[in-house]
């Protein structure tokens, strides 16, 4: 089994042992999800090589049936087809603005309002274009099995202004793009959605 195989596994384990700690009638079966909850934490320290204190979230006590994480990104072109990056201040790198999904927002809010706080440009969410199983990508290994959707989003006003917690902002061309933050994106998915957006492919992508 391979590493990314067994970073899935491992989430799967812990998700197993979430439930069944949820709906445990007795000690009995608490102790023993709480075990197969430890020997799990202890593989993915040894898989992400992060310590177990950056785990720590793990430990949260499970009142309800554990999902999936969800993190909304937006893609915003430009007339000379050049995309807007945001630069995290956590790793340095670039990304398409967006983040985890709030409570309370629609899909389509979050990511606009993600631009308008990471870029300070406003954009209006036009469409879908991609719904990723992040697992199923070349991405970092991370504790967390995430979905990540995509949607495209026309400038509105405004201009660029990084947002309290960003490096920067700024537009690339696709032959230009900077370091990127694969715990983020790609840069085949940037690639593939511009391109879908170039060909007018109204379909959404899934895995």
């Amino acid at each position: 089994m391979d590493n990314k195989s067994s970073l899935n596994a491992i989430k799967q384990m812990i998700g197993i042992a979430d439930v069944g700690l949820l709906y445990a009638k007795d000690d009995y079966d608490r102790e023993r999800y709480t075990a197969i909850k430890k020997i799990a934490l202890d593989l993915l320290v040894e898989v992400t090589d992060q310590p177990l204190d950056k785990l720590s979230n793990f430990f949260l006590p499970v009142k309800n049936y554990p999902t999936v994480k969800v993190d909304v990104r937006a893609l915003v072109l430009n007339n000379e087809n050049q995309v807007l990056l945001a630069q995290e201040s956590s790793d340095k790198k670039w990304t398409l603005p967006g983040g985890w999904a709030d409570v309370g927002y629609s899909p389509k809010e979050i990511a606009e309002n993600e631009v308008r706080e990471e870029t300070g440009i406003k954009v209006k969410a036009k469409r879908l274009l991609a719904v990723y199983d992040k697992q199923r990508h070349p991405h970092p290994p991370e504790p967390f099995y995430v979905y990540k959707m995509v949607f495209l989003c026309t400038y509105a006003a405004g201009n660029l202004k990084p947002g309290f917690d960003m490096l920067g902002a700024q537009w690339f061309s696709l032959d230009g793009l900077p370091e990127l933050s694969t715990n983020r994106i790609l840069k085949e998915q940037i690639l593939s959605l511009c391109t879908k957006v170039r060909n007018n492919d109204l379909s959404v992508y899934f895995d």
